[in-house]
């Protein structure tokens, strides 16, 4: 009997420990991630006016390199307008950015806003 409830003890302890590692996973360090893409703006809205659904299979969730200029920013808001179709969230505040300058950045693509027809990325830092 003794033995059989320590092998209980021993299950319920190893069962724990994994579904503790499970619920407690490490966060995403996209800075550190391995780029799945490199992409321009103009490359990203070519292949969602193809087919969305490959597009959205292909680029969701991943971490993309993206290339274009920077149409707009509110840096109070950490936010970035990439050729007037990329709504990105930078991770950096301490940058010297000015509207107009080419910029390449590394993030999570997040999707295809639909009703304001823009790409989404977040987490982004800037790649010199």
């Amino acid at each position: 009997m003794k033995k059989k409830l320590l092998i209980f003890v021993v299950f319920v302890i190893f069962g724990g420990f994994l579904l503790y590692n499970y619920i407690y996973k490490e966060h995403r360090n996209i800075a550190n991630e391995t780029e799945s893409f490199v992409v321009t703006v103009v490359d990203l809205k070519e292949d969602f006016s193809k087919n969305d659904s490959l597009a959205n299979a292909k680029y969701l969730d991943k971490t993309i390199v993206i290339y274009g200029k920077i149409t707009s920013m509110d840096l109070s808001n950490k936010m970035l307008m990439i050729d007037t179709s990329l709504a990105a969230v930078i991770k950096d505040n301490n940058v010297e950015l000015k509207q107009n300058d080419s910029i390449k950045l590394k993030g999570r693509f997040i999707g295809y806003d639909d009703l304001l027809e823009e790409f989404k990325m977040d987490e982004c830092s800037i790649i010199e």
